[in-house]
């Protein structure tokens, strides 16, 4: 292949990455646009906190459970019907989500919106991979930099918009899905389906691996804080109106994307993965204490979520490297797989967030989440033979050939 064509392929397949990256930013902008509108919507439709937080387990679990099987579905139809699939269910679920007369109607609504989120994010990822070949690494910071800014501008947007309506963000996100499906239409080129078709339990069999099921739960059990942060924080922010939440959270998101895409690569490359790790969730751990002691501060709450933003991007990015980084399972599967685990922890953290909060109090929430984070650093401390760079992982290959030869 000439210079020109190979550049003119790598140029095509840098539109179609930032066509998925767009419609990815989107996506997290839906799982923090409902931050701002969480007391509102307690309010307007006789909720309690416990209630509420459901908004989060029912997206979430729905997501982490049909993540497992959208490798089944991707590679029979191929990465971007998947991806247009979930974008127009998104569309139509967010729209209904904006007319709900009960909780439990919302509740179930967010549901359905999971189910497009899984078959959309999952995809997602294996397919910016995919169209930026040689460069995973870089695709997936691609990747988690559209998490990072969807995560800032979620709440930005739900705080402007809800301070008009609490139905309107959920309808600016139906509009906004829309236009990403037609960038997607129009920008993301065919990707060739994968040579081995999976099967329908290929997800749950890719757990069988070692690795990805270690990696998975250290991702499971950093999630308790996340998203302990992410759907209950928000009710701890009183006398905030929904807007100044959402610049709370709007900070909070700016911290996490700038973490992901440029300190996470920076320090793992000074340091390595596995003290980058260390560093990111040992400082996280220290935030979510210090929100716990000023449950009832609401101004020292909102300065800790904004600094803990910042060390869960560094987390976020180097955990998701490492997963893809699994040259036993195909990239799709091991998304899927990977993905129902974190999910599955942002889906139990809001319910035993908001449970922990009614039987005791706000300051134990987060107590308890800080004891997951302990969990997770455990975790990796004990699993740390895979969070070596792939430097030193060489440098170890090296060293075992050399003894060989001697």
């Amino acid at each position: 292949m000439s210079d020109e064509l190979m550049a003119a392929h790598k140029n095509k397949g840098l539109k179609s990455a930032y066509a998925v990256a767009f419609t990815c930013m989107v996506a997290f902008m839906g799982i923090g646009l409902v931050d701002p509108i969480l007391k509102t919507i307690a309010v307007k439709l006789n909720a309690t906190p416990a209630q509420t937080t459901l908004l989060f387990t029912s997206y979430m679990l729905v997501t982490g459970i049909i993540m497992l099987f959208t490798g089944f579905i991707a590679t029979r139809i191929g990465a971007k019907k998947t991806i247009s699939v979930g974008l127009i269910i998104i569309v139509i679920f967010s729209a209904l989500a904006g007319r709900s007369q009960t909780i439990t109607q919302l509740i179930a609504l967010r549901a359905g919106w999971g189910l497009g989120n899984a078959l959309f994010l999952s995809t997602a990822l294996s397919a910016i991979i995919a169209v930026m070949s040689d460069e995973s690494e870089k695709a997936i910071i691609l990747y988690e930099a559209s998490m990072g800014v969807g995560m800032a501008i979620g709440p930005l947007v739900g705080g402007v918009l809800g301070s008009l309506s609490w139905r309107f963000p959920f309808y600016g996100v139906a509009i906004l899905m829309t236009i990403a499906a037609i960038a997607i239409t129009l920008m993301l080129e065919p990707i060739a389906k994968a040579k081995k078709k999976a099967r329908f339990f290929d997800g749950a069999r890719a757990l069988k691996n070692h690795k990805l099921r270690s990696v998975g739960i250290i991702a499971l059990l950093y999630n308790f804080g996340f998203f302990t942060i992410l759907a209950y924080a928000p009710f701890l922010l009183v006398g905030l109106t929904a807007m100044q939440v959402g610049l709370v959270f709007f900070g909070w998101g700016a911290l996490l994307a700038m973490a992901s895409v440029f300190v996470a690569p920076f320090l793992e490359r000074v340091t390595n993965t596995l003290v980058a790790l260390l560093v990111g969730l040992g400082l996280f751990l220290i935030c979510l204490i210090v929100i716990g002691i000023n449950a009832d501060q609401p101004v020292l709450v909102a300065a800790g979520v904004i600094v803990a933003g910042f060390f869960q991007g560094l987390v976020n990015t180097l955990l998701t490297t490492v997963a893809m980084e699994n040259d036993a399972i195909e990239r799709s599967v091991a998304s899927s797989a990977y993905s129902f685990i974190r999910f599955t922890g942002g889906a139990i953290a809001p319910f035993v967030a908001g449970k922990i909060a009614e039987h005791w109090s706000a300051h134990w929430t987060f107590y308890f989440a800080a004891l997951m984070i302990l969990i997770c650093f455990i975790f990796v401390i004990k699993n740390r033979r895979y969070f070596e760079t792939l430097e030193e992982a060489d440098k170890e290959l090296t060293t075992a050939n050399k003894k060989m030869v001697r």
